[in-house]
């Protein structure tokens, strides 16, 4: 990504203030994908030399009116860090567990797309049935749907986040963790592809054509190694925010 403009003049770290750029990039990125609904999702990222602190979106902005400064410094008790304006509670609750819950987590999405939230209405509801699917089928985890904005609700989470990254909300949508703003956008980008051809297959006429196991297996192997790595959806994730600044994005303040 390119480097983000001077920081403002306040106490705050050249990481966090990265962290901040990445972060409002992904709002608009998302924006621009048409993964919005309203107000009513959110993204977020734990500051690299504050584990315990991490930015979210201010409550009640549309995600192309996100900016680096605009958004929420929370710690892992809830408390907000300056006066940033209000949060979203259920945003708090979700974030928090996973961070929490996996410590290699720096970059946390959550989605509502009529692809996830349609898909999260079938339990188990995934196949790998498609080129897509298997980016990520290996690393799918389904949750059960809990009460919104509880603390039960953010250690089951939390536990449901340690067998797998990219997580199946039933009931409710999408989500996906990663070590890496280019991370957690890839898997969120692969496992929405992967909800929408699974969509479309249960309205044909005729089952799928069947991968065989032996290619299913190779698939994840080869996938772990990938996303392991600093670079899995570098270049993806570099060239969609170019996308969005040739459009007129003005995050980097």
């Amino acid at each position: 990504m390119s480097a983000a403009l001077k920081q403002p003049k306040t106490e705050m770290t050249d990481a966090e203030w990265q962290t901040r750029c990445d972060l409002a990039a992904l709002y608009h990125v998302t924006e621009h994908l048409g993964w919005t609904d309203l107000i009513n999702t959110h993204m977020s990222a734990r500051i690299p030399d504050q584990p315990n602190h991490f930015l979210i979106n201010r409550y009640g902005e549309m995600f192309d009116e996100i900016t680096a400064s605009s958004l929420v410094k929370m710690d892992l008790d809830g408390n907000v860090i300056g006066d940033a304006g209000k949060f979203n509670n259920a945003g708090f609750i979700i974030h928090s567990g996973v961070y929490k819950a996996r410590p290699d987590a720096n970059v946390v999405m959550h989605t509502h797309t009529r692809a996830g939230a349609g898909l999260s209405l079938l339990r188990n509801g995934l196949r790998p049935i498609s080129q897509d699917a298997l980016q990520i089928f290996d690393d799918v985890a389904y949750h059960e749907y809990g009460v919104p904005a509880s603390q039960e609700e953010c250690d089951a989470l939390g536990r449901t986040c340690d067998h797998g990254s990219c997580v199946v909300l039933l009931n409710h949508g999408l989500l996906t963790l990663g070590p890496t703003v280019q991370g957690a956008f890839m898997r969120m980008y692969m496992l929405e592809r992967a909800c929408e051809l699974e969509l479309i297959a249960r309205n044909l006429d005729e089952p799928p054509v069947p991968i065989e196991p032996y290619v299913i297996q190779k698939a994840a192997e080869r996938m772990q190694k990938r996303r392991s790595t600093a670079e899995y959806g570098l270049m993806e994730w570099q060239g969609v925010v170019r996308t969005v600044e040739r459009k007129g994005a003005d995050f980097r303040r």
